[in-house]
Formats: structure tokens, C-alpha cells, sequence
């Protein structure tokens, strides 16, 4: 027990669920890293953001995880933050050292940082001043290849770890679909300008009601080499760093000065 006490703490989640192959491939990379303790959402939580459970109850139940009897797992019935609150308040009864987030099946480059429960997750994790990374592999395979993924999640951890960043550190890693060989290195990029130019599909049920089909294609409107978008479609892994608060600072400036009605400090 008091070697656990020294280990480091490493809070594992994510939004495709506990059963996903993402996150038991995310738990092989960090083992040895700290003690790993694992609250995921029992089901798929894709595209729930940063959604919290309110009027249902929540119920958290431990849960065996990889046959691996060092890894406390549990999965919860809410959101991934939900189990980021829960893990906090009702497992660990303190701050871990690192919330990872991941390994999500899909991208969450560009604008897909705002829906993504991952990546919320992970958010999550910062507000409470806990330095997270939230992790992204661009295949939505359920056989997906997560080598390369496993190699370059346990250098970052591991560099979190050794050399702690500031407690409200979050980081959006996307790793391209590439063998490992071919991966050329990690890019510090910026959130591509990018989004899905969407449509609804309209559609008649057996019982002639209507219903709609959320379809979509990805555009990408951002030529900067400096973005998730492009180092992703030329084989680098992608690292953004973001940020939860959503203050416009630029047009927070020009208002105070534009505005004649705006009340200004004397």
C-alpha cells in the first residue's frame, strides 16, 4: 500500500466506452507509469461533449478490467465527464497527476474538438486542475491498428509525468492511420479552420412518419501547414494545445474601445 501511495495516479476514460479496444489499448501503453485507475461510460458516449447527467441518477459499478487485477476499472451509466467528476469525487477522493483520455475510434481534429466526449473529458479534467491529454486515432475501426498509437501516447504521458505542465494543461493528440514506420514525428500544430458541411435526410418510418439522418462531408477551408488537419493528412501526429476558456480577447479589446455605450474604467 505505501508503494501505491508514492506511485503517480493516471485517470483513464474515454467515450466509445470500457469495452472499447481504444481504451484498453490506451491502458497497455501507460502500464508502469503509475497506479492506473479506469472510470469509463458503460455504453458509446460519442458526440455528447461536455454534457452532464442532471434529474437521472448515476450509478458506478466496479468492474474487472483486461484480467489485470493491479488496474482498478469501473464503468459508469453517464457522460465522460460525468466519470471524470465521479472518478475524482467517489473513487480516488483526490486529484490524480494525469487524466488520458482516448483512445477514441475517429478524428477529433478541428472543429471536432468541440462535440467530442473525449476530448470533453478531458477538458473536464483541467477545470479541475488536473494536467489531461485527450487522444485520437483516425481510424473508426473496432479492428483498428493502435501500435503506432500505444508507442507515441506512452512518450507523451511520460513526458506529462516527468515534467508536469501547468495544472490546467489539456492537449488534443491525433494520430494519423499510418503504420509506425511510417509516421514521420510529432507536430505542436493549430486547430484547423474545418468543419462538416451537413445535411439531414429525410425519411418515412414503416408507419409513414417522418424522421432525419444526420449526413455529412468534411471540408476543410484552412491551407496553413501549421494545422491538425494538414500535419494528419502528411503522416505527423498532431498535438493542440487548448484551452476551456472561450473568451475572445482580440474582440474583447476592439469592443471595450468601439462601443460607445460600453461602461470604461476611468
Amino acid at each position: 500500500m505505501a508503494e501505491d501511495k508514492k506511485k503517480q495516479v493516471i485517470l483513464v476514460t474515454n467515450d466509445d466506452g470500457i469495452t472499447a479496444p481504444g481504451i484498453q489499448n490506451l491502458v497497455e501503453a501507460v502500464k508502469g507509469l503509475g497506479k492506473i485507475i479506469v472510470v469509463a461510460p458503460d455504453k458509446p458516449q460519442s458526440g455528447m461533449g461536455h454534457a452532464i447527467t442532471i434529474g437521472v441518477p448515476l450509478r458506478l459499478n466496479k468492474v474487472a478490467f483486461l484480467g489485470d487485477a493491479d488496474i482498478e476499472a469501473y464503468q459508469c451509466t453517464g457522460t465522460p465527464v460525468d466519470c471524470v467528476k465521479l472518478a475524482v469525487d467517489k473513487v480516488l477522493h483526490r486529484k490524480p497527476d494525469i487524466c488520458i483520455s482516448g483512445i477514441n475510434h475517429g478524428a477529433n481534429h478541428s472543429i471536432n474538438v468541440i462535440y467530442s466526449g473525449t476530448m470533453s473529458a478531458a477538458v473536464e479534467a483541467a477545470i479541475e486542475s488536473i494536467p489531461s491529454v485527450g487522444f485520437s486515432l483516425l481510424d473508426y475501426s473496432l479492428d483498428a491498428d493502435f501500435t503506432a498509437s500505444r508507442k507515441y501516447a506512452r512518450i507523451i504521458v511520460e513526458e506529462m509525468l516527468k515534467n508536469p505542465p501547468d495544472k490546467h494543461t489539456v492537449l488534443n493528440v491525433n494520430i494519423p492511420i499510418a503504420k509506425e514506420e511510417e509516421i514521420k514525428g510529432v507536430k505542436i500544430c493549430r486547430q484547423a479552420y474545418a468543419k462538416y458541411e451537413e445535411d439531414f435526410l429525410e425519411r418515412l418510418d414503416p408507419h409513414g412518419r417522418k424522421y432525419y439522418w444526420l449526413t455529412g462531408e468534411f471540408v476543410n477551408f484552412d491551407e496553413g501547414k501549421d494545422t491538425d488537419v494538414w500535419a494528419l493528412a502528411n503522416n505527423y501526429i498532431s498535438v493542440v494545445p487548448v484551452q476551456f476558456d472561450l473568451t475572445h480577447y482580440t474582440l474583447k479589446d476592439k469592443l471595450e474601445k468601439t462601443w460607445s455605450f460600453v461602461h470604461k474604467e476611468r
